[in-house]
């Protein structure tokens, strides 16, 4: 009994030893990194530095086509998504008001060209009778006040004459008018393009005493318009002819490259009177100011939409061949685009300084410090070996 006692506890000893012993090596044992270094050799290649803007498309060429004359909209020739042709008919208008300002002012016309043709004949008569009062005058045989009368009706006629030639031509003017004013009454596209959209529906009356009223709006969808908005803080760095790529929201895959076309020099808000944060006093508030960029993209696919979102990718600095290095293994910044790395050397972390030059969202060109094939140290991600 005492001997199996002895033993248990004895065991018990040696446990409680190794478990101590244990518990220092573990202790005393370096712990392992948190994030073990990884050593990558720098390379040479394409460094884009980007300003990114969010933008809006449209169609390059859109119109609202609508009517200049009054009436009631007897036909439409289309319907909303059909593609036209310039010159084709799209819609018409009852023509009975407008031919009947024609009728009436041709008739006026006529009226003044017969007008003139009376006078002329008139004015022939005058001066027939006044050569015959002025040779009498000279034979002896004639009186003075029949010579003034004859003379005095001569000019009068004359001057009927011109008043009867300013009438031919007011005449003339409101054929011409009545004339455009009919061929009002058919509405044709001004462009080649679809129609996006039908506002006014056939047997409507249209009046157009105050502004032309729209009857459908016509795109050309193979050409967008990108208009972006790019923000103050970047807009000195923008500017036509920089080359661009951009994505619509609807598919993130697909790039679509361009050229800046034409940048705004002053916000939209600016350019009206309501809209103007400009006063007397200085600015009238602290909202962003955002400037409008635009460009044009060939769309004959059709997969740009009208309104969609996109973003846009505005190059603003390029280096080809650069020798790069990645962000993550910049360290203690030292000023003027200067930094401290650590490289491995022979297996052994050396701290180095370098200039920077060009950077974007991954890479910083090396300017000096470091030559192609370094290895510089980076944390690498929890997990990797």
């Amino acid at each position: 009994m005492n001997r199996t006692r002895r033993l248990t506890i004895a065991g018990g000893a040696v446990a409680l030893v190794l478990l101590t012993v244990g518990l220092a090596r573990q202790l005393l044992s370096p712990l392992p990194p948190a994030h073990p270094l990884q050593a990558i050799p720098l390379d040479r290649g394409t460094i884009e530095k980007t300003v990114i803007a969010s933008a809006t498309l449209k169609p390059a060429m859109q119109v609202e086509v609508g009517a200049q004359v009054n009436g009631q909209l007897r036909k439409l020739y289309v319907r909303q998504g059909d593609r036209v042709r310039k010159g084709q008919l799209l819609a018409e208008i009852d023509p009975t008001l407008q031919e009947s300002e024609l009728n009436t002012a041709q008739a006026r016309l006529a009226s003044a060209s017969a007008q003139k043709r009376a006078s002329q004949a008139t004015l022939q008569r005058d001066r027939l009778a006044y050569q015959r009062q002025r040779q009498m005058m000279r034979d002896g045989a004639g009186v003075q006040s029949d010579l003034e009368v004859a003379r005095a009706r001569y000019a009068a006629q004359q001057a009927q004459m011109a008043v009867d030639d300013a009438q031919i031509v007011q005449a003339q003017m409101a054929v011409k008018t009545a004339q455009a004013n009919l061929s009002y009454t058919r509405i044709v596209a001004p462009i080649d393009g679809e129609v996006l959209g039908i506002v006014t529906r056939e047997g409507q009356t249209i009046v157009s005493s105050q502004s032309a009223p729209t009857i459908l709006v016509l795109a050309n969808l193979e050409q967008m318009r990108v208009e972006t908005r790019i923000s103050e803080a970047d807009i000195q760095k923008i500017h036509a002819g920089q080359p661009l790529e951009f994505y619509v929201i609807a598919n993130p895959e697909r790039r679509y490259r361009a050229t800046m076309g034409y940048v705004q020099p002053a916000p939209p808000e600016a350019l009206t009177e309501t809209g103007n944060r400009w006063g007397s006093g200085g600015p009238a508030s602290s909202a962003a100011v955002y400037y409008t960029g635009s460009f044009d993209v060939a769309n004959r696919d059709r997969l740009l939409k009208t309104a969609m979102t996109a973003q846009v990718l505005i190059r603003i600095a390029h280096a080809d061949g650069a020798l790069r290095i990645p962000l993550n293994a910049l360290g203690e910044p030292l000023g003027a685009d200067r930094y401290a790395v650590m490289v491995a050397v022979n297996g052994q972390p050396q701290r180095r300084v370098l200039q920077t030059g060009l950077r974007d969202r991954q890479y910083a060109e090396v300017i000096s410090g470091l030559q192609e094939g370094d290895r510089v140290l980076v944390a690498s991600a929890q997990g990797e070996e």
